[in-house]
């Protein structure tokens, strides 16, 4: 399933607004990592001062969810509702938001809430906050047909934007252009795993004009025949080099063996960037693969400024997103199909369904 994102954004018309309905609602929990998610109901508050609440859409289905659940990630809050990926529409608002009014399309990313007052929220870098919460991590998220949201990290949404295509732009989307800075004005850019998040930095990198090179698990044609058809100039094995040394590369796939690998790919001068929230232990290497002025980095969380960058340019490329979509109650499904490579594009939850 592939759609275009709206390059336009029709006037929202909020008139036929629904009655609150704070009875149960279908949700999908995590009780323990390792277990799969149990299906039941969820009774929704009212929102708080800051907070509105929405009545969910669609969420996607994100590699970090199934960190979550293999207890990669530590001190979940438990019971969970995951997901981060949410697409909404709001139905009560709390008394100090003025952002939003009740029928408004949002969008809900990984980034849940922020202190606001520490260095790291005054100079722009509200990502590394100590205090910060996360959506579908610390707080409940989207795997459910309702949800709890701060105001103030939630972003508006075209109406005309069919809400599973817009789902895996709010984590795959953001973090794959936050990667995509990172690597400066990088011409020629590796990428490893092609998943969600390449396939859609790969249409950015494209339209900035910049060459992408595809590095998938091996034998894994139809990713590379996939990354083939999105524009990459070239697609093979992650162990295998590129046939011309990368400007940079990212690393969406949560695997510590190839950070030596990608730091050989890349010329002197170049960066390596880590694009992930987890990661399996990076091997030791040779301080020769570092040397030649490389950098290495990690990509932690989001700010809302990536996103409102992100999705003001989303239109213009304009990013396609292909998805798989689930209904909600097979969750657990999406989530096998993802661990084992089985999604093109991104999994979707179909709430609405």
């Amino acid at each position: 399933m592939l759609t275009r994102l709206a390059s336009t954004v029709p006037v929202v018309d909020a008139s036929p607004l629904e009655t609150i309905d704070n009875g149960p609602m279908r949700a999908m929990f995590l009780d323990a990592p390792g277990r799969p998610l149990r299906e039941g109901e969820l009774t929704i508050g009212r929102p708080g001062t800051t907070e509105i609440r929405v009545d969910v859409l669609a969420c996607g289905v994100c590699r970090t969810d199934l960190h979550v659940v293999d207890g990669e990630l530590p001190s979940p809050k438990l019971p969970l509702i995951l997901g981060h990926e949410i697409v909404g529409r709001v139905s009560e608002v709390g008394a100090s938001v003025d952002r939003f009014a009740v029928g408004d399309r949002v969008g809900v990313p990984w980034l849940g809430s922020t202190c606001g007052s520490c260095d790291f929220c005054r100079s722009g870098r509200e990502n590394l906050c100590a205090k910060a919460e996360f959506t579908g991590y610390t707080r409940d998220g989207g795997y459910a047909e309702g949800a709890l949201v701060d105001a103030r990290f939630a972003f508006a949404l075209p109406e005309a934007l069919d809400p599973l295509h817009a789902a895996p732009l709010l984590c795959a989307g953001l973090i794959g252009y936050r990667s995509l800075r990172f690597c400066g004005d990088a011409r020629r850019i590796g990428v490893y795993g092609f998943g969600a998040a390449a396939h859609l930095v790969t249409q950015v990198a494209r339209w900035q004009g910049r060459e992408i090179y595809a590095f998938t698990r091996r034998g894994d044609n139809a990713a590379q025949a996939f990354a083939r058809e999105l524009g990459a100039v070239w697609a093979g094995a992650s162990d295998e080099r590129p046939p011309a040394l990368l400007d940079a590369a990212i690393l969406f796939a949560p695997v510590g063996a190839l950070v030596p690998a990608a730091l050989a790919a890349v010329e002197r001068g170049g960066v390596v960037v880590c694009g992930g929230i987890h990661m399996s232990d990076v091997p030791s290497f040779p301080y020769e693969l570092l040397w030649g002025e490389r950098t290495l980095r990690s990509v932690a969380n989001l700010t809302r400024a990536d996103a409102e960058e992100f999705l003001a340019i989303a239109p213009r490329v304009p990013v396609e997103t292909e998805i798989h979509p689930f209904p909600l109650s097979e969750a657990n499904v999406a989530i096998e199909r993802l661990r084992r490579g089985e999604v093109r594009g991104a999994a979707v939850l179909d709430v609405r369904g």
